[in-house]
């Protein structure tokens, strides 16, 4: 997925196929080969996170962090303090199911299972179980744009479905270049795009919902080497956005920081 060198073009880099292919090298390669606007990223704060989790989703509603994290006999779903990274509500999933993304739908968390496929549906307020939903294929990230849940099952597709019944309702391929990206995590729909995790790297990538073109990738190996991870499994993982506040924060597996980062508008 990332290229071993880099060919500068001015402000844009050279594709190549290395991006698009379904190996997972390690998180600090250098930039993706692409002619879209590689950014960075500053780092506007530092916050607590705790390093047991195995963060698969995360998101903000109304003054703390909900995240969801994985691995079997360990999924949960959880209200964290931003502060101190403290958990303040945790519901737990069926230990034989793998948690995976986590979105808000009106009054409602949809958390996704990995091979399960089945969402479960959570009070926003209590963490109580509110139902399940079926659906087919993997789950990895899941995000809402308002009107429908926006879902990544680790290949290039993006897929759009009913928020109250999970129905598939279409897919949207994600290129970059013109060429498929595989591997899309996490999501996070901020300002009319999805930024998303791309796994086993250190960039994000931001896509147009409608075409599922890439028009951006963030370069945020700052982060991976601050964090200095020695599990090859802690990876990037983890966007969310305070909508209210204009704030993105961004963490991943296993890391004991949260991150509120702003992200460049220019090229660098």
């Amino acid at each position: 997925m990332i290229a071993a060198g880099l060919a500068l073009a001015g402000s844009a880099v050279l594709v190549s196929s290395s991006l698009v292919s379904s190996a997972a090298p390690a998180q600090t390669q250098p930039p993706p080969e692409t002619r879209v606007p590689v950014l960075s990223a500053t780092i506007v704060a530092r916050y607590p996170h705790d390093r047991t989790a195995f963060t698969e989703g995360l998101l903000w509603h109304d003054g703390a962090l909900y995240e969801s994290t994985g691995q079997e006999r360990q999924s949960d779903v959880r209200r964290v303090s931003l502060a101190d990274g403290k958990i303040l509500a945790k519901a737990r999933i069926d230990p034989a199911q793998f948690g995976e993304g986590l979105a808000l739908w009106k009054d409602q968390l949809v958390s996704l299972t990995w091979h399960d496929g089945i969402a479960h549906r959570w009070d926003v307020r209590t963490l109580k179980p509110k139902g399940q939903n079926r659906y087919t294929g993997e789950g990895w990230g899941l995000t809402s744009d308002g009107v429908s849940l926006l879902q990544s099952d680790g290949s290039s597709d993006i897929i759009v479905r009913d928020p109250l019944t999970l129905a598939e309702r279409k897919r949207v391929a994600v290129t970059i270049d013109g060429r498929p990206l595989r591997d899309i995590n996490e999501l996070e729909y901020v300002h009319g795009a999805l930024l998303a995790n791309v796994w086993h790297t250190g960039f994000l990538v931001r896509i147009d919902p409608k075409t599922g073109k890439v028009g951006a990738v963030i370069d945020l190996r700052p982060l991976v080497a601050e964090v200095a991870a020695t599990d090859r499994e802690a990876v990037l993982n983890g966007i969310a956005w305070d909508a209210k506040a204009d704030r993105l924060f961004v963490t991943g597996k296993y890391w004991p920081t949260l991150f509120e980062i702003k992200i460049a508008a220019e090229p660098r």
